[in-house]
Formats: C-alpha cells, structure tokens, sequence
C-alpha cells in the first residue's frame, strides 16, 4: 500500500515509521520543517498535562506504549534514544498551589495511581536543588521525559532503513483523483503523479490548516507559540521533572536543563522575544536558585498546532476517500505520538477503529 504523510514532525514520523512497519511504502513529504517537535521539552506527564478525561485517557494509553516503542525504534535505528521515568515532581509555593497539588494527588488516589505528597523540606530531601519557597510537591513516579532530538534521529533513521522516501516540496493542496489521493506541490507542480497514493495523511500540525483540500474541509488548527530555554549545568542538578505553576524543568543526562514553556497567541511567528526568555528565567530561578548563574545554551520557538478543544484530530475524513488526519495536537503531540501512530496504522492499513478514536474522530468538527 502507497501511504503519502505530509508533516514530518514526531506525529508524522511516529507514523511513517508504523506503517513502514507494516509494510506499507511510504513517502514524507515536508516543506516547512518540524514545527513544535523543535521546541518540544519531551515531558511525559499525562497527569499533570491532561486537563480533559478524554485528553488524560489518551496521555495514560500512548505512555503505557512507550517503553516498547523507545525500544523498537531504538533497535531499528540502531542508535539509542535518552528516555528516562524517573518521575516528576509538581511543586507548590503557596497555601492555594498546596491545596491544588492536594486535590491532584486525591484524584490519583482515587485511580489507584503509585505517588507521594511531600511537604517542603521533604521535597528539598529529595531535590536539594529547590528554593527554600517550596511549600509542598506531589510527586508520581511513573512519569518521566525524551530526548526529542534524540528520539528524531532515531525515528528518521529507522525509517530510511524501511525505504521512505522524503519530498522536501511544499504542499499546497490535497485531491482526489480516480482511485487515488494527490498531494499537490506548489514548488514543483510536476512531482504531483510522484505523490498519488492509495492514503494520504494530514500531520501537517499548525500548518494542516492552510492546505487546501477538496472536496474534504481543512481542519481547524492554528498555531500558539511555545519558547523554550536550553540551559547549561556544570552537572545534571535534578533527577526529576520539576514543575512549577509558571515553568517546568527537565534534566537531560549530560547537564543540560530544558526550561519551558510559554504561550502565545501571536499566530505564524515563531521568532524568541526577549520577554519570552525573561519570563522562563524568572520561573526557573524561582524554582531553583541556581539556575541565575548558569550558562544559557539557547532558546527556540515552535507553533503548537491548536484545535477548539484542545484535542488532536485523528482518523478519516469524512467526504474524501483515503484522506486522514492526524493533527491538532497542541502541547502533547510528543507523548501521543506512540498511541496517534498505531491508531493510525490499524486504521488506515486494517480497517480497524480503536476505542480511543472516538475520542479525537475528525467529523466532531466538521470533517
């Protein structure tokens, strides 16, 4: 089966290394560049990120899939990936955050989920590196972080070893032509028979939105900026995520501290402000104090790419035979990435609907 993705961001590369998996022939095609996966910290923490039962349901299932996806990829590419679940530690600094952190952890309780509710000086027990304004923290084991750069290398190369073929051609439109779907290019209008498959699928993230499609609907995503801080450690000073009411930070292994994230409303402008870094170093330091005397590697931008409800847009469309999406997935397209994939995969390949589709189905807006 002929399957054509345009996006080759995390989303779009989980998938095409899925369905190359599977035996599908498949061709990635990116004009634009990674979009969000760029500026993505690589946190894993459904219960802390997913502010909607549907959109926690699909963080718990795509993080009970990536032990084995890590694992797989890591094999196929040859090439290890950082990944670590060390646990994340959601702090509070003040009565109001505390009682928040409280009913967090009550609602865990509830769900028989493994964590532990510390207060202050536990909390700096356990992570000297916290301000002495930490009041309470609530800690869940089970949740941890990527390496996004690292699990990019490796998906890319895994799936050049499965035969994918890249079009770095800028995508204009999408049609249906006889028994196959056309991915149109403005670049080279020329390529289009290049790119006629059995599939098409839409992982375009904040871009999926100004592709022209017929007689299928765009979807409605658009794009909220996040910048994001590389920080340097003379060695790591943290085991786990530390998360705060303005800022998380995540340790990589080699010292580097990733702090993240803001959000903005400013539409196709992925530049770094200097109020941006300002604002995530105020956060940080809040958190750790150490952190005002550290080297600053850098800072980046990426568009996350937004829907109506804050949910991603996966399955087919409903007036364009061989049209799907997989899109919209705003701050968690990295965790989704492994259950967005194999739902994908079953669907366009099988046939098969998951339970979970129901959950993200594109006609819910429209499509």
């Amino acid at each position: 089966m002929k399957v054509t993705i345009v996006g080759a961001g995390i989303v779009g590369a989980a998938i095409a290394y899925e369905l190359g998996s599977r035996g599908a022939r498949v061709c990635l095609v990116d004009g634009v560049g990674q979009g969000a996966t760029q500026a993505s910290a690589g946190v894993l923490a459904p219960y802390i990120e997913g502010h909607s039962s549907s959109l926690l349901r699909l963080g718990l299932g795509s993080l009970h899939q990536y032990d084995s996806f890590i694992s797989r990829v890591s094999a196929d590419a040859g090439r290890p990936v950082e990944y670590r679940r060390l646990g994340t530690l959601q702090v509070a600094r003040t009565g109001d955050e505390v009682r928040q952190l409280k009913e967090a952890a009550a609602a865990l309780a509830a769900s028989s989920v493994s964590h532990a509710c510390l207060d202050g000086d536990a909390a700096r027990a356990l992570e000297p590196a916290l301000s002495g304004s930490v009041c309470g923290a609530l800690r869940v084991p089970d949740q941890g972080y990527v390496g996004v750069a690292s699990l990019m290398s490796a998906l890319q190369a895994a799936i050049a070893r499965q035969g994918a073929t890249l079009s770095t051609a800028r995508v204009t439109g999408i049609a249906r032509r006889g028994g196959e779907v056309t991915v149109e290019t403005g670049d080279d209008p020329g390529a289009a028979d290049a790119l006629s498959a059995d599939a098409v699928i839409v992982a375009a993230g904040s871009w999926s939105g100004s592709i022209s499609m017929s007689p299928a609907v765009s979807p409605p995503v658009r794009p909220v900026r996040g910048q994001l801080l590389q920080l340097r450690f003379p060695e790591p000073p943290f085991a786990h995520v530390i998360w705060g009411a303005a800022a998380y930070l995540v340790p990589w292994e080699d010292g580097s501290v990733l702090v993240g994230a803001t959000v903005e409303d400013v539409g196709f402008d992925a530049r770094v402000t200097v109020a941006g870094v300002r604002q995530l170093l105020d956060a940080a330091e809040a958190l750790v104090p150490t952190t005002a005397s550290v080297v600053l590697d850098g800072a980046r931008a990426g568009l996350r790419p937004a829907t109506p409800d804050q949910l991603p847009i996966i399955g087919p469309s409903s007036t364009m035979p061989g049209l799907y999406f997989a899109t919209g997935h705003y701050r968690s397209g990295v965790l989704l990435a492994p259950v967005t994939s194999s739902m994908v995969a079953d669907l366009v390949l099988d046939g098969r609907e998951s339970a979970d589709l129901a959950l993200v189905r594109p006609d819910r807006t429209g499509l």
